[in-house]
């Protein structure tokens, strides 16, 4: 099989080349290697597309693994195609490598992303974090927090959320900027730290080795993966002096969680917006995105022409939220709020504010604490048409 680095992409006459970039539409639209058109991979599955067949013919995805498929498929069809070695994960190293090597404009582009959250995003991102910060009670004078930085498109926006309100705001807490190295390739590593840079984010970082602990694991390997992974940095967190940790958690996936659990598990509950931990004495878990919509992250992230990786984990090639393979319950949930927001405005809202406005009078059971409730239990205490909590039997 034929390969290309992704420097050597740019020394090709795009007259005389075709450059497909497999990617879904969405993440071609957003940035892609130039002169490169969008055919995504399920096109491929569907039948070979019309290609000029004068031309060689370089495909391009995520990873570079995905496109070896369909170069195998163009090269059976007989047509000279190549793989790009590495994909846009590495095309996107390179342009940050490139940005900070020039070393020119960089504090004014970090100015610019300030600005941008205080300013154009003020009301959909700085505001929302910012109540949540108080309505959750989330943030506390004297506090040390340990922001967890994945290198995602949230938690960067969570870090630069947490330094403006520590530039700004009037309680007196503590940052540290926490990451931890799982095990991630070299290019992933590479743009996390690329990218804080661009952000002026000031990393604390420490390694582990989970990735190669879970490898080797069938069942759950992503549930096993993110539990130990919080584990760390718990205890990491807690050596540092800091009593809380916060996730990049967002609106989206409080209100995912709400159906996943009536749907797939029978129950209504949801992800906090803080926890206790139970484990790490004195420690406790803060989610500051709580009310921003991911739509919204994802606007401040393209409007500062910014490129996060989607996932750094190794396994991603087999997640169909990180760009291929089976999709997950979550996913499902994904896809049925996007027809709730087609049906009408007001639903999402709605789902977020039932875990906010319980009857307990309006409902079978209820457990807390280890003891449960049924409404038989003392249904008898209340006679027909009496008044429970406001309500009376018809509007029961």
């Amino acid at each position: 099989m034929k390969t290309i680095e992704v420097s050597e992409i740019e020394k090709l006459d795009p007259v005389s080349v075709t450059i497909i970039d497999v990617r879904k539409a969405e993440d071609y639209a957003r940035n892609t290697i130039p002169h490169a058109v969008n055919i995504p991979i399920e096109t491929f599955q569907e039948g070979l597309p019309k290609l000029d067949r004068e031309k060689p013919v370089y495909v391009l995805c995520h990873t570079g693994e995905k496109s070896e498929a369909i170069v195998e498929q163009l090269e059976d069809a007989g047509y000279d195609a190549v793989n790009i070695v590495g994909g846009y994960r590495a095309f996107l190293r390179l342009q940050l490598s490139r940005t900070l090597e020039k070393g020119t404009g960089i504090e004014e582009r970090t100015k610019e992303i300030e600005r941008s959250l205080i300013k154009k995003f003020r009301k959909p991102i700085w505001r929302k974090f910012t109540k949540a910060v108080q309505e959750y009670e989330l943030v506390q004078p004297g506090d040390k927090i340990a922001v967890c930085i994945s290198g995602g498109k949230d938690s960067m926006l969570m870090a630069k959320l947490f330094q403006e309100l520590k530039r700004h705001g009037k309680i007196p807490f503590e940052l540290v900027f926490l990451v931890m190295n799982p095990g991630y390739n070299e290019d992933n590593w590479n743009i996390i730290q690329d990218n804080a840079k661009i952000l002026g984010i000031s990393l604390t970082v420490f390694e582990s080795d989970i990735f190669n602990i879970v490898a080797g694991v069938d069942k759950n390997p992503c549930y096993l993966c993110a539990r130990m992974r919080r584990g760390y940095l718990y205890s990491h967190a807690k050596e540092l002096g800091c009593n809380k940790i916060a996730l990049g958690h967002h609106f989206d996936d409080v209100i995912e969680t709400i159906l996943m659990g009536m749907l797939y598990s029978g129950k209504v509950e949801t992800m906090m917006p803080k926890l206790h931990s139970i484990h790490f004495e004195g420690m406790e878990l803060i989610r500051p995105l709580y009310m921003v919509k991911e739509a919204d992250i994802k606007a401040w992230r393209d409007y500062n022409r910014l490129n996060f990786i989607q996932c750094a984990c190794r396994f991603t090639e087999n997640c169909a939220t990180c760009g291929g393979g089976r999709g997950s319950k979550r996913d499902e949930m994904k896809e049925l709020i996007a027809q709730f927001r087609q049906t009408s405005d007001v639903i999402e809202a709605n789902i977020f504010k039932s875990v906010h406005n319980i009857n307990l009078r309006t409902v079978i059971g209820y457990h807390k604490d280890g003891e449960a409730y049924h409404f038989l239990d003392d249904y008898d205490s209340y006679k027909t048409g009496e008044k429970t909590e406001g309500k009376t039997e018809e509007t029961c």
